[in-house]
């Protein structure tokens, strides 16, 4: 998409809206960063710290499902600030707590349940918000905005590492304030920035009643777990396969694993937002699921190191619009859901975030930690992906 098509008073939302879903970049991506430091420098074992990106998504998961009443009723201007005050909040006080509470662990949990209730609230709000703004196609608005998130999953990598580089792991603490800035420089842009009504006035969101007696309102269910389950479950596991199952070093596993299926991610979503007004979205989402599958078999029976990791890229570039997407197809084909339907939508992502690799995880340890059967097994979730995408495609004919 091309800002210019939004109407110049909400030009500045949607850099807001950008700017806020880099924030929830780096509450994801920077804190695993740290594992390895945090257990030399904390004395907590790697066991008890790899718990804390459980607890994150599971923090978000539940701020997912209790926040639509509370948004609905103080706007989405307060909870936008609110949302970036807990992230800021978060990020500083995993520089404080740690070291000033008996148990570090305990302090590092207690920082990270304050910037995953500042997540969760992004995760629900900034999507319809740009929904909101009234731009010519809103399709491809919704698919620029979710590449920010790879942009800032890449830069976060980037960033922090070439800052260690330079300053040294120990100085982690000084990096956690600088990225603190940018959700305090979000919520200063949401003082400013015009939120357009998500609803007409006089009307009211669906109500949980009305949306679960609506089947489409299931299918894109299904469909959002499926995207996130798709995504995450090649990009959890990238660096691991690539370092275990392909036998390629950390370094070049990592950048060419999870590097490149960022990047690859965020090119797809740039691309359908740019040009987004020449495509027929289902059918350029159906033919993404079918490179997803295929991109998965490559990973999986192709005996080549280099067509493993080209395999983990290509499924970065197949996932990318089935997240958006999604949102945009709900937003079009089920009027007047409201925050309720965004926050639910939100929750079945972020389950099937933490499903996909899960799977993938746990049918590998059933084969011997074959990661190449648990990518297999994963293959599932595009599959059952691209079967709702022909039933929404036959309903419209």
């Amino acid at each position: 998409m091309n800002v210019t098509t939004c109407r110049k008073d909400y030009r500045k939302t949607i850099y807001a809206c950008f700017l806020a879903y880099i924030v929830q970049a780096v509450v994801n991506n920077f804190v695993p960063l740290l594992f390895l430091t945090f257990e030399s420098q904390l004395g907590v074992p790697l066991s008890r710290i790899t718990f804390l990106i459980t607890f994150n998504f599971g923090v978000q998961l539940l701020v997912d499902l209790v926040s639509p009443k509370f948004i609905d009723r103080i706007g989405y201007r307060a909870s936008m600030l609110i949302a970036n005050a807990f992230a800021a909040a978060g990020l500083v006080l995993l520089t404080v707590l740690p070291f000033v509470m008996k148990d570090p662990f305990a302090g590092l949990l207690l920082a990270v349940t304050v910037y995953a209730v500042g997540g969760g609230l992004l995760e629900v709000i900034v999507s319809p918000i740009v929904e909101s703004c009234p731009t010519d196609n809103k399709e491809a608005a919704m698919s620029m905005l979710h590449s920010f998130y790879c942009w800032g999953h890449v830069g976060v990598v980037l960033i922090s590492t070439m800052f260690f580089a330079v300053f040294g792991i120990s100085a982690w603490r000084t990096m956690a304030v600088l990225w603190a800035l940018i959700p305090l420089a979000d919520l200063i842009m949401f003082t400013r920035v015009p939120i357009a009504p998500l609803m007409e006035e006089g009307e009211t969101g669906l109500t949980f009643r009305k949306l679960a007696g609506n089947r489409l309102f299931w299918t894109m269910m299904v469909m959002m777990l499926c995207a996130g389950a798709s995504e995450q479950a090649v990009s959890q596991w990238a660096s691991t396969f690539a370092e275990s199952g392909l036998g390629v070093s950390k370094t070049l596993g990592d950048l060419m694993g999870p590097m490149m299926f960022a990047v690859l991610m965020g090119t797809s979503r740039v691309i359908y937002g740019k040009c987004g007004e020449k495509m027929d979205l289902k059918r350029f989402m159906m033919l993404s699921a079918v490179m997803c599958i295929l991109s998965y078999l490559m990973i999986v029976f192709v005996p080549s190191a280099a067509a493993g990791l080209l395999g983990c890229a290509l499924t970065g570039f197949a996932v990318g619009i089935f997240w958006p997407g999604t949102f945009s197809l709900a937003a079009k084909e089920i009027r007047g859901g409201g925050t309720l339907m965004y926050a639910l939508f939100a929750l079945a992502g972020d389950v099937g975030c933490s499903g996909g690799p899960t799977l993938a995880g746990q049918v590998a340890a059933a084969f011997g930690n074959d990661l190449h059967r648990g990518i297999l097994a994963a293959i599932v979730f595009p599959a059952v992906m691209g079967i709702c995408l022909l039933s929404l495609r036959r309903k419209t004919k």
